[in-house]
Parts: C-alpha cells; structure tokens; sequence
C-alpha cells in the first residue's frame, strides 16, 4: 500500500515539526511502569492467601510478580492503542481525500506500537500462567513441550494465546493504515483482543456469572476506552494538534458515557462478587472500595478540568493546562488500572457453594421449574449486553424522531411502530422468560433463536434507522470536519458494506450458520460457554439484518436491487431455512445431550422431543417473515410504479406530450405506407 501523496496547510507541519516524541513515549511508559507497581504492591498483600487457596506450590517470585506487572503494562498498553486507533478514526478529521491527517497519522502509530506491546505481554504471560497454575518455576513452564501441553489443559494459558493474536491483528492493520476507513479494522480487533480477558477470570464461574461477566466486558471497554481516550488528546495537545479543541469536545462526550458505564458496571460486578457484610472486612471488598474511591476522583477530574479547559482551548494557542491536568488525570488513571489488575490478583470471598445447584453453576443462575406461558412474560432477568442495547436503540431511534419533529419534518409513524416493536422483541427475546429458559432447554433456545434471527430484524429494517439518522443528524458544511452523518454515509457505501451485502453472501450468512451451527456439531461444541450464547445471539441479530437490508432496502444500500429480483432472493433462501427445520426434525441423535443432561433440571422432558419442537418452531418461523417481507416488496413495487408514472407525467408537461406525438406521427406514417 503507498501513501497518497496529498499538502499539508502550516498548521499540519508545525504539528508535525513540534511533536516531542522522546517525550510521548517517556511519559506513556512512565505511567505504564506506574500502573505495573501499583499492581505489583497490591499483589504482594494478598499472594500468600492465594496460593493457600490454591493449594499448589509457590512457583518463585518471577511469576507471582511478573503475571501482575506483564498484565498491568499490557492492559495499559491496549488502552492506549483502542484509544489512538478511536482518536484517529473520530476525534479528528482526514483530509480531503480520506487520508489521515499528521495527528492522526501519527495517533494510528502509537496505536500500532501500542497494540505489538499488549501481545507481547499476553505471549509473555502464556507461561507464566501455566507456572502460576502448576506451580512450577518459570524456567520448566516455558519449555515448548510443557507449554504447549499447557494451552489444552489451562484456560488462562488459552485465554492470553488469543488476545496475542487480536492484538497483533490489530499491529499490522494499524501498522499499514493511510486511510480514515481501516481504523475501524483497528478499532474492533482491539475490542476483540479485550474480549478473551473479560470472559475469565472471577467472573466467569460461580452463581450468577452471566451477570458479573456481562458487567465485566462493560466495565472493561468502557474504562479502556476512556483512559485510552484521554491519553489521545492529552499528546495530541502536547502537539498543539490544530484540531485540539475539537477533538477534546468529542472525547468530552464519549468519557461522559464511559464514566456512566464504568460506575454502573463496576457496582454490579462488585454486588454480584462481594456480599455486602465482608465489603469493609475483607481484602477484597476493600480494594473494591479503592478502586471505587478512584474511580470518583477521575470523575470528578475529568469533569472539572475538561468544562475549564475547552474554553480555555478557544481562547490559547498553547494548551498548557489541558495537558498538566490530563497527565494528572492519567497519573490516577495509572494507578486505578494497577489497582484493578491487583484486585483480579486478589481471590473474592469465599460465597457459599453448599446449595449451588448444576444449572445454577452451569449457566449462572437456578431454574426451579418448568416453563409457561405465564412465566415467560413474568419471570425476568435482564440480561446487561442485549436488553440494554434494546434500550439504548429505542430511546435514540426516539430521539431523532423527536429531533425531526421539532424541525417540522414528519416521519412515517409505521417506521416507528416497527422499529420500537423490534426493540421490544429483542428485550423479550434476551431478558424475559425466554432469555432465562432458553441456555436450559432446546425449543425455548429455538423460539429466541428465531426472533433474534427472523423477525427482530426485519422490524429493524422496517424502521429506517439510516434514512432517520442522516435525516436527523445535521451535516458538517463544505470544509468542516465530517461528523456522524459523513461517517454514516462512508459506512453505507464502504467496500465491506458492498461486499457483506452481495446477495450471494448475505444468503449464505444468514441460512448457512444454520446448518453450520446445529447439524455440522459447533453448537454442541460451544453450548456451555457464555461467551459462545453471546456470539450466537449477535450473530443472528447481524446476520438477519444485513440479509433484510439486502431485500427490503427502506434505507440506503450499497447495492440497488430491483424488487423482482429481491422476490427472487427471498424466494430462493427461505425453502432452505424451512429445510432446515425439517432436518432438525427428522435427527436421530439429540444434539448437545450431555449438556442439556448434566443440567440435572428439577422436572422431567424427553430430550428428543423437546428437539423435535425445536425444529418444528424453526421450520414454521419463516412464515411471518415471509409474509411481511411479501407485503413490503408489494408496496414497494407499487410505489416503485407510481414514481416512474410520476416522472412520466412530469417529463410530458414539460416537452408538452413530445414522446406521444412522435408516436402518433410514426403511426400515421405507417398509416400512409399501408
């Protein structure tokens, strides 16, 4: 990939000129090193007590203090390049022909070399896991034969192979990125490589771990992003970047919802893990306590400083108290990462395991008796990833409608009703009986399988979100830097989004996960992990939505497709779907039947039955969709029809029937000839 060669104004060079690069990095690894002290110190009080729980030998001082101080810098290091790679790709503009501008440019870089030092330190922390977890030295872990037996018997020794890999995928597009476009690539890979952490550890195991593992991913993107956020702008303004001012007012904005998000999923991770009577009596509930005190003090910074400094940004050519209050804000940021890897360190409270029962263990919470109707509108449990995003997309779908209507602009009240409708489904499907039942018995898993796939999607088609956010969202102006409505038109018409909306591969997404999931055995596989449920459900959510999008078309596509031929699409995936449940059917062996078995639920089902149902649901699901998707492809055709007769209309006014009369003059020609 070459550079494209592209000028850069006088404030672009001096940005360039002045970037005191020596100093960036000295203070990125000062504040590194600071959260790998806190770390070690915090490890150090409760390393005794771990390994008596453990009840393996003491592998050395090399692991027990080289696991927390990998980890803190890692962390540390991931959280600077998710922030770069978001800086790059949202703080501050490209340039007029897309590609990254010298801050941003050079924010990519940092998120590149960033990202290569987190997977260094996940490889590095592979046997160092395997030592902790065998207790033997480092030296006897680390030989390959011992390590490498170590990756099928250790989940820990897994969990840092993985994050090695996203982050070093996330290296090299970073590494090779010119345009505003692949930072996106950087973003989620990054996101990706946080995943594998965020899925161990304490909250992985034990009663009511689908909540503490929901909140944890939260918690964790959400104060990655905010202190990688923050270290963004506070270089840039080391620079004097000329776009300082508003890439702080855009980072303002996102650190205001991730302190929001962080406090929230902090206390319900704490509740779920601390009872409330050892919260001031055991170590663990103090460091809680801790971490929660630091956690308010960065608020409480980030809040003070920023309302000062953005004003003060308008006013100064150099903005010298952003940058003394954000290297004090990153300080503390720092040490509260030290802190929160030494709590990860420090083993919870022993809770009572006596009465846990195998699904509660299994699947994170009891299940005392058999589904009803009733129980799937009444017995909830909100489910912190799905049903929140089913919140969040109804209260801003809401807003822009409410914003278009303040303007005096109307929006079609059916686009609404679908999109709300869809929202609400997906709250059912997650949060309601049917997300509580449905990791515990096949047919229930179908019916969410369904509406997470079938119908939630197509109402969220139906809803128009893309023509309501460029409708709602106002435009940057010639010159300006692109805001989100330009970055929701790039999306649309971006070469991953005219490649994921084939038809060919959006068919073979949406129905052949199918066969894939539940015939081909992956489901089997998979089935008792959490993360493996979450994947599923935003699997069938995407991939049902980019198939929709595909054959309904309300909103704006990469791809114009005619209605004869989206007819054709619909008609030739959906006799596969029904195929499907019609194989599901007629197996003879119960899919994943020493999981559902070694749930030990308190009522008796034939297993084979209740599959059975399960097919049964699948092969009738497609029939409401058929019919709405059948319904919209008519009015569209329709309406299709009536702006051709339109412009026909509108076409022979102007040139006062021209096309007509030159047809009546052929005729009459013939006429004469005959």
């Amino acid at each position: 990939m070459t550079r494209t060669s592209t000028s850069a104004s006088p404030d672009q060079n001096r940005d360039a000129m002045n970037e005191p690069r020596g100093v960036v990095s000295a203070v990125l690894w000062a504040l590194g090193w600071l959260a790998a002290i806190v770390a070690v110190a915090v490890t150090a009080v409760s390393a005794s007590t771990a390994l008596k729980l453990t009840g393996v030998p003491d592998p050395g001082p090399l692991t027990t203090y080289g696991l927390p101080t990998l980890t803190a810098i890692g962390e540390f290091a991931a959280a600077i390049a998710l922030g770069c790679a978001v800086f790059a790709a949202f703080f501050v503009p490209p340039q007029s022909d897309h590609v990254l501008d010298v801050g941003g440019y050079r924010a990519i870089r940092i998120a590149a070399s960033s990202a290569l030092v987190w997977s260094v330190c996940a490889l590095l922390l592979m046997p160092l896991s395997a030592s902790e977890v065998s207790g033997s030295p480092l030296s006897e872990a680390i030989k390959p034969a011992n390590l490498i037996n170590a990756y099928g018997q250790v989940a820990e020794v897994r969990t840092w192979f993985w994050t090695a890999v996203f982050a070093l995928v996330a290296a090299v597009i970073a590494r090779m990125v010119l345009k505003w476009g692949p930072t996106v690539a950087v973003i989620v890979f990054m996101i990706f490589s946080l995943m594998p952490s965020a899925l161990a550890g304490h909250s992985s195991s034990g009663g009511n771990h689908d909540i503490a593992t929901n909140s944890l991913i939260l918690h964790l993107v959400g104060a990655t992003l905010w202190l990688g956020g923050l270290a963004a702008v506070v270089v840039y303004a080391l620079a004097s970047g000329r776009w300082r001012a508003l890439a702080v007012r855009r980072f303002s904005r996102v650190a205001f919802w991730c302190i929001i998000v962080v406090g929230l999923s902090g206390v319900i991770n704490a509740a779920v893990r601390v009872p409330l009577d050892q919260l001031f009596s055991d170590t663990y509930g103090q460091l809680v306590l801790a971490k929660v005190a630091a956690l308010v003090v960065l608020g409480a910074l980030g809040a003070w400083h920023r309302r000062v400094t953005i004003a003060q940004l308008e006013l100064e050519e150099r903005p010298s108290l952003l940058v003394r209050f954000g290297l004090v804000e990153l300080a503390v940021f720092a040490a509260t990462f030290g802190l929160a890897v030494g709590l990860s360190r420090t083993p919870p409270p022993a809770l009572d395991t006596a009465n846990v029962s195998a699904v509660e263990n299994t699947i994170g919470y009891d299940i005392d008796s058999p589904p009803t109707f009733a129980r799937f509108f009444t017995d909830w449990r909100f489910d912190l990833i799905f049903g929140l995003a089913a919140i969040v997309l109804a209260l801003v779908y809401i807003r822009g409608v409410v914003r278009l209507k303040r303007r005096g602009d109307d929006w079609p009240i059916g686009r609404t009703f679908a999109w709300l409708l869809g929202c609400l489904l997906l709250l059912l499907a997650t949060s309601s009986g049917l997300g509580r039942y449905g990791p515990a018995m096949f047919s229930i898993h179908m019916i969410a399988h369904m509406l997470m796939s079938m119908m939630i999607p197509v109402l969220l088609v139906l809803g128009g979100p893309v023509t309501l956010a460029l409708r709602a969202l106002p435009p940057a102006g010639r010159g300006n830097p692109p805001g989100p409505r330009e970055w929701i038109q790039a999306g649309v018409h971006s070469a991953p989004s005219r490649i994921l909306t084939h038809p060919l591969i959006a068919a073979v997404m949406f129905v052949g996960s199918f066969y894939i999931l539940y015939l081909g055995g992956l489901y089997e596989a998979v089935v008792q992990y959490h993360a493996a449920h979450l994947l599923m459900n935003l699997h069938f959510l995407l991939s049902g939505y980019l198939f929709y999008w595909l054959v309904i078309g309300i909103d704006p596509a990469p791809r114009q497709v005619k209605p004869v031929a989206k007819l054709g699409i619909v008609l030739g995936s959906l006799p596969f779907h029904a195929f499907f449940g019609v194989a599901l059917m007629m197996t003879t062996a119960v899919i994943a039947e020493s999981y559902y078995r070694g749930l030990h639920l308190p009522w008796t089902y034939n297993l084979f039955d209740d599959q059975r149902v399960g097919g049964g649901i699948a092969w009738a699901a497609g029939e409401i969709p058929l019919v709405v998707i059948m319904l919209a492809l008519l009015v569209q055709w329709q309406r299709s029809d009536t702006r051709q007769a339109k412009r026909y209309d509108r076409n022979a006014i102007r040139d006062h029937d021209a096309e007509l009369e030159s047809y009546n003059d052929m005729l009459k020609e013939l006429n004469k000839r005959g």
